[in-house]
């Protein structure tokens, strides 16, 4: 069975869930090979190889944090080596960018905001939606190793645990590489909770809230839920909630297990980021508010009283 490149994030010792996620699409297509930047330690290893990475392959270089494009090159140095039957990686601005840069150096073609891979009689076929998904489309590169950029939340990450070989390369920074570099970096603050795109829970606030000191009703059910937050682009656009946390068509798609929209009518580009959402919840005073269209349960009252009540209940039964 042929190899299939996923390139992995990590930090601190910390698969990202997207990763887990790749790997787990991966072995649907055939023996996975993760591929890390920098130096990954033990407990990165056992991770990879519990879903499932056969090998990794760790591109090592003290460069690697000044000139983070530089090991497309080294991608695709071991691509050319391995003629694997695709490359995987996150579906994210920086994810994107590489599929992009990997598939001009090794002629192959690209397919972005995968929502699903499956094994093809001719090659990977990729799923993805189109319009707000309003479309579904069925793709698959024709031509070269497919590239595939996939969103995250696409599969729920399974185990299937294998002890992996781990090979190692260096990196050659030619021209190319030098002309992106990274001048400084900033630690975004921790709030504790999870991230947006990985939380199984995720309570958005939208105009209904009426103002930005109201989002701390939204911050305490989260909390209470151990859940992250999010926003409606109505909410983001008045200034209310950062931009970081705005779920939608032009901001993150989520596909969390409990989705919770407060005070969000359920526009179309808010819909288009939840909607995979398994279980979806809605707050909403009006009762034709097309959020509960797509609402498993839905609740027609004023937020500003079903929120603490809901706090309160949620604190009672875990008392």
């Amino acid at each position: 069975m042929s190899g299939v490149l996923v390139l992995v994030g990590h930090i601190a010792g910390q698969v990202s869930r997207s990763s887990l996620e790749l790997l787990t699409l991966a072995r649907r297509l055939g023996n996975p090979i993760a591929v890390c930047a920098g130096t990954a330690d033990d407990e990165v290893v056992k991770t990879l190889g519990r879903y499932g990475a056969e090998r990794v392959h760790l591109i090592e270089s003290d460069e690697l944090e000044e000139y983070p494009v530089a090991w497309v090159r080294a991608v695709a140095d071991l691509a050319a080596d391995v003629q694997p039957q695709a490359v995987l990686t996150e579906s994210t601005p920086d994810g994107r960018e590489i599929a992009a840069r990997l598939a001009v150096r090794l002629g192959g073609g690209v397919l972005t905001d995968a929502v699903d891979v499956q094994a093809g009689p001719l090659g990977p076929v990729v799923t993805q939606w189109a319009f707000a998904a309003g479309y579904t489309v069925t793709s698959r590169v024709v031509r070269g190793i497919p590239i595939i950029a996939v969103k995250s939340n696409a599969v729920v990450p399974a185990e299937a645990p294998v002890t992996p070989s781990i090979t190692r390369s260096g990196l050659q920074l030619d021209e190319a590489a030098r002309r992106t570099r990274v001048l400084s970096r900033t630690v975004r603050e921790s709030t504790g909770r999870p991230q947006l795109t990985e939380a199984d829970i995720v309570v958005s606030g939208g105009r209904g809230l009426g103002g930005a000191e109201q989002f701390e009703l939204i911050e305490n059910l989260a909390d209470a839920l151990g859940g992250a937050v999010g926003a409606s682009r109505a909410a983001v656009d008045s200034g209310w909630y950062a931009h970081a946390h705005q779920v939608g068509q032009t901001g993150v798609t989520v596909s969390p297990q409990l989705y919770i929209a407060v005070g969000i009518s359920g526009a179309i580009q808010h819909r288009a980021g939840m909607q995979t959402s398994k279980t979806i919840v809605a707050v909403n005073k009006d009762p034709d508010a097309p959020i509960f269209e797509l609402a498993d349960y839905g609740v027609v009252g004023d937020l500003f009283q079903v929120m603490p009540q809901l706090v309160d209940e949620i604190a009672r039964r875990r008392a």
